[in-house]
């Protein structure tokens, strides 16, 4: 499968979908370690792929993405952000409402 077809199906088979660099349990950096730490307090569920097990990924997705930076949180198949817009909106209670709905929607 090419890479891109890869993103696309991993993108549309997780309603909430994190990339980024270890794994939620053992992040392998401090962006992914706090952005992932959001994610498990809207406790919703996420998938997530680790970049440092996908180099194909992690070289093909920010061209995707037209984002450069890792993690990538992407929400119904749209790119919401990295790090700071995902700890910005969780701060503001943003995050919490959206993932809740999307979680409802595809139970």
């Amino acid at each position: 499968m090419e890479t891109l077809d890869k993103i696309k199906k991993q993108i549309a088979e997780n309603p909430i979908l994190i990339y980024m660099k270890g794994s939620p349990k053992l992040p392998a950096c401090g962006f992914s370690a706090r952005a992932v730490e959001a994610l498990i307090n809207c406790q919703v569920p996420f998938g997530y792929v680790d970049i440092l097990q996908h180099a194909d990924v992690r070289a093909e997705l920010p061209k995707y993405a037209n984002w450069p930076t890792f993690p990538q949180l992407w929400v119904e198949g749209e790119l919401i952000g990295g790090c700071d817009i995902l700890l910005e909106m969780y701060q503001a209670g943003e995050l919490q409402t959206l993932l809740k709905e999307v979680a409802e929607r595809h139970k």
